[in-house]
């Protein structure tokens, strides 16, 4: 049986241009091979959390937290408001998993999204360091995910969070590690969450929807790459039945009793239409979800072009969900 091959969809034409800087036609292909540069190189092109803040109200700290049973320790950044914990408020507070295909990133990395959200909305932020596949196949990083999230709803009195306004929240792997670990969250009973952010999240290990087929090369994450991350995490598991739901979210027959989610996603990217079966799963059985599907962005727009109408429109609705599930007022847009 012959693959699709559907047209693409045509992108914004002001975030465009930004394709040919970010994923030019020539860029090395990732594989197994050069996993440890890939990570290097991503290491080296942020700059150090303390620069990334800068002269901003913010200071963090990196955690030592117990890992899974069993498991080594990981690592759990907080970040919030200068002199918060003195102040002895209890604020909302987001837990963020980061992206990279479950092979690659850090996380630190997206600190700049937190450090926007905590000036936003003054709450307290942490994002983990989970071990990273093929070293570390599933269920090492989701459950390495739910652990750093227990740590930080154990210490909500510590640390000043309202433990009835905590969101998880990720992008691209990390939005489906997001999505795993509200999962393990419901099904174990351990930490009651607010909200779910999944920001492009990778959910579907087949890789057979029409849109896994479209705008899948020379673009921030082309098929060949997803096909590596999900054999990574998954070796000979993937695309059968035995494939965790708690790795593949999009696997799990029962999407019941999850706290409400906020899907974002471009129109030309591979994930649109496994984001968009997510969130229409979650509405069959009652639940709250909230879709935004973005005309003509690529994966990570937002992050890649953050001056474009389309990310300012893309933030803009995102902080108006924070709002509503925090249950509080923001300053800026």
């Amino acid at each position: 049986m012959s693959e699709p091959n559907p047209k693409p969809v045509p992108y914004d034409p002001e975030i465009e241009p930004i394709l040919a800087v970010v994923a030019p036609p020539d860029a090395p292909k990732m594989d197994v091979a050069t996993l440890p540069q890939s990570r290097e190189q991503m290491l080296g092109f942020f700059p150090s959390l303390d620069e990334m803040i800068g002269d901003k109200a913010i200071e963090w700290e990196d955690f030592t937290v117990p890992g899974p049973e069993g498991a080594p320790d990981i690592t759990v950044t907080v970040l919030m408001p200068k002199g918060h914990r003195e102040s002895g408020k209890k604020v909302p507070a987001a837990y963020n998993i980061h992206g990279g295909g479950m092979m690659v990133g850090f996380a630190k990395m997206d600190a700049p999204r937190l450090i926007d959200m905590i000036e936003e909305f003054g709450i307290v932020a942490a994002t983990v360091e989970y071990r990273l596949a093929p070293e570390h196949p599933d269920p090492a990083p989701v459950e390495d995910c739910h652990a750093g999230l227990v740590w930080f709803a154990e210490h909500a009195d510590e640390l000043g969070i309202d433990p009835n306004k905590l969101i998880i929240m990720g992008g691209s792997a990390g939005g489906g590690l997001s999505a795993g670990v509200a999962l393990l969250a419901r099904d174990r009973q351990t930490v009651k969450l607010a909200g779910q952010l999944l920001l492009c999240p990778m959910i579907d290990d087949t890789n057979t929807s029409l849109s896994s087929y479209q705008n899948i090369e020379n673009t921030t994450w082309t098929r060949e790459s997803n096909l590596l991350g999900w054999k990574s995490l998954l070796g000979d598991k993937v695309g059968s039945d035995e494939a965790s739901i708690y790795a593949a979210p999009y696997r799990a027959k029962d999407l019941s009793g999850l706290p409400p989610a906020n899907i974002e996603t471009g129109s030309a990217e591979m994930f649109r239409d496994e984001n968009v079966e997510y969130a229409n799963r979650i509405w069959a059985t009652g639940g709250e979800a909230e879709l935004h599907i973005w005309s003509g962005g690529f994966h990570g727009f937002d992050i890649y072009a953050p001056e474009s109408e389309l990310a300012k429109a893309a933030i803009a609705a995102r902080y108006s969900w924070f709002r509503r599930i925090f249950g509080i007022s923001g300053t800026k847009d």
